[in-house]
Order: structure tokens, then sequence, then C-alpha cells
């Protein structure tokens, strides 16, 4: 059985539960979760007139339909796997000699072998496979939803969209109606996401018991895949594991760079978890055996604060833009190595919304609103330019009719606080 064991004298960890069976067994209804979000892209497809939309992005396939199949495989192989989707109809086409993974899904009404469109299936004969594999689907589509439909497409090679377009339908991108629908969490569903984070909590918190110095980042890093993989999650999408100066800027990945003395490690999890959602926070440890210098303590409370601050004023209803103007201010020394984003929509990826910090929001920011169903990061990373070292924090958190609820309940470090 796992066990929560960092810490063990502390008394705020009593939330945290121990993830000892299969999610499937915690009360979580997986057949209202996949109903749910089905019609989510259903709502938002009527909302813009699309008649059809062909998702081959597998993270949005599992969302739209609740089944996997070969993530990472798929995500550079499309389309080798893709989903129709319209009003009234679902059609999986599934990879070669996988059509029985999706048996008994009633998110999917029928499983057809797919065809793959790619230079690598298709040789010097790719332009022939597309315009064939184009008109089949224009067929189908004319068939289910009518002749000249609007249809969204994602991540398709140039020459299969381009032939779609030469069959007479109307493309747009499938983007914004999936964005948009992803962006709405079911109670139901969080109970999904509560699942990977839980999961993804007891990793980190062996990742922090065998801290040593003399590990590489790697070899202390794989203790979090070790045990996301024996808990049924999926993957780690990012390697944003670092120590000592490579956590200063941030984004430097994990490497075989060996752990310090009394160095700060960084982490961002990034996980692919349970039930394919993302559990997304970040903490910094210190690996001793001496205490944290005055400016590694230093560097942690101001992202403590920073991360804590704009928690405090997230509200549904608040515009993009106001919660950008009210946000933090980063100190002058810390700027030039700002986080990208101040906060980010979390699901079953990194997702919509991006809010930007103040200062970048003329140039990079949109406008739209806070709203109750949204899950959201609240980052940090305060590294001074040119210094040392930096310290990554980040919570995860739950737009409710009221405020927020906190969802990622790792603890924080003592020693770095005092």
């Amino acid at each position: 059985m796992p066990e929560l064991d960092w810490h063990a004298e502390r008394s705020d960890l009593e939330g945290l539960a121990q993830l000892d069976r299969a999610p499937e067994d915690e009360g979580i209804d997986l057949r209202a979760v996949r109903l749910y979000r089905q019609g989510r892209v259903r709502q938002e497809m009527a909302a813009r007139g699309i008649g059809a939309v062909i998702l081959s992005d597998p993270v949005n396939i599992r969302y739209a339909t609740g089944t996997r199949n070969m993530q990472v495989f798929s995500m550079r192989n499309a389309p080798s796997r893709y989903l129709l989707l319209t009003a009234e109809r679902s059609i999986l086409f599934e990879f070669t000699g996988c059509l029985h993974l999706a048996d008994g899904f009633e998110t999917v009404d029928e499983v057809r072998p797919a065809k793959t469109a790619s230079f690598v299936a298709a040789g010097p004969h790719i332009a022939e496979r597309e315009r064939a594999w184009a008109a089949e689907m224009a067929n189908l589509i004319a068939e289910l939803v009518g002749k000249g439909a609007t249809v969204g497409l994602e991540r398709l090679n140039a020459g299969t969209a381009l032939a779609l377009r030469e069959q007479g339908l109307t493309i747009v991108d499938a983007q914004e109606p999936v964005e948009m629908a992803r962006a709405i969490k079911s109670h139901e569903e969080m109970k999904c996401v509560i699942a990977s984070l839980r999961a993804t909590e007891i990793g980190v918190g062996k990742l922090r018991a065998a801290i040593r110095p003399g590990l590489t980042e790697a070899e202390l890093w794989s203790v979090l895949h070790q045990s996301v993989i024996a808990q049924n999650g999926d993957y780690v999408e990012t390697r944003l594991l670092n120590a000592g100066e490579r956590t200063n800027p941030w984004f430097q990945e994990t490497s075989n760079n060996v752990i310090g003395k009394n160095e700060l490690i960084a982490l961002d999890t990034d996980v692919v978890g349970c039930h394919g959602y993302y559990a997304d926070f970040s903490r910094t440890f210190h690996s001793g055996p001496d205490a944290p210098t005055d400016t590694q303590r230093e560097l942690y409370k101001v992202a403590h604060e920073q991360v804590h601050y704009n928690m405090g004023i997230l509200r549904p209803g608040m515009s993009f833009r106001d919660y950008a103007n009210a946000a933090w201010d980063i100190p002058e020394k810390y700027y030039t190595n700002r986080y990208y984003l101040s906060s980010h929509g979390c699901g079953m990826t990194g997702e919509y919304p991006y809010l930007y910090h103040h200062g970048d929001f003329p140039d990079a920011g949109y406008d739209g609103e806070i709203l109750p169903g949204m899950t959201l990061c609240v980052e940090s990373y305060i590294g001074e330019d040119g210094g040392s070292e930096g310290v990554k924090l980040e919570q995860q958190v739950l737009i409710t009719d009221t405020g927020i609820e906190l969802l990622s309940q790792f603890p924080f470090e003592d020693a770095l606080l005092r």
C-alpha cells in the first residue's frame, strides 16, 4: 500500500488520501464523465455552426470519447487514429489491429479501421493517399450532415487538409470549440482530476524522500515516473526537474547533472495521470544536509507570496484583463526571468485560458471570463537574471461559484519559509 510519509510529523497532511486501489473504484461515474464531455464538444460545435469535427489529437479523442490508445505515438503520426464527431454520430477510426479497444464505450457509435495518410505510411504515394482519404471522409460527412458542411480540423498534415477543402467542405479550426468545451469541468469530472492529483502527490512524496546529494537529476526524476505508472497514470509530459545552478533560468530540461550539497531542486510535475487528467503543480526542495541560505529562503518566500496573492484575487466572473491588472507585481530584479504566464487552464493537459502578467497583456493577452468549473494553475518562477538559483512554485485550483477551491495539497517547505 502506498504511503504518504513525507514530513510525517506534520499536521497539515490529513486531506491527502491514499490511492491504494484502481481509480475506477473511487466512486467515479465514468460513463457520466464521458457523456458530459462529448455533450460539451457538441454544444460548442453547434454554437459555431460546425457540422462535424475530425479530431486526431489523442488527448481530444480521449476527451470526446474516453478511449485511449498509444497517445504519444498518435501525437506524431497523424492521422493514424482519428475521430469523426457530428451532432448525432461518433465514428472512431482506430489504428491497425486495435479496433477492440473501443468496445463498450457508449460514446462511440462505430469503429472503423484508420487509413493513415502520412508519408511514413504511403511513401511516394502520399498525395494519392491523401486524396483518397479526403474523398472517403467527405463522402461520409455528406452522408451524415450534408454536402458543403463546415468541418473543424486539427493536427492533420497539410496535404490532407488541402485535399479535404478540394472536396467542397468549408474548413475551420477545431481548436476553439474543443478548448472551450474542455474548459468547464463537471462535478463528476473533478473526481478524475482529484484522483490524478492524489496519485501524483504520492509520487512527489517519494521523490522528495529520495533526495540526496550525489544523485543525478534524471535518477531523482525517475522516482516520480515509477510511482505515476505504478498507479495507472499515463506519462510525464515535460522534463522539468533541475538542481542548483540549473534552476536558473527555468526550462532547462532534466539531465545527468549531479545534485550537489545544499542546492535547490525545482520540479514541475506536468503529469498526465489517472483517467488522463493533468496533475500540474510545482515545488522546490533543498538537498541538504545544511539549512537553506538566506538567499534561498528569500527566493522561496517571494515565489510563495506571488502564488498565494494571485490565488487570492481569483473569482468567478472576473475578466482576464482585470485579473492581469490586479495580479501581483513582480519585483524588478526578478522580472526578466518571470514565468511566461501568471495562470493557465488545466484539464487533460494545460489548456485554455492563458492568463498573462499585466506587463505582457498588451502584446500577448486576450480577454475572456473566469467561470465556475474552470481549473487553473497559478504559477510563479522567481530567479534573478544571472542569479545562481531560482524557485518554481505552482498550485492547481478550481473556480467555484463563490471563489476557489485548492486542489493540489502537497505541502510547502517549512525550512524555506522560515
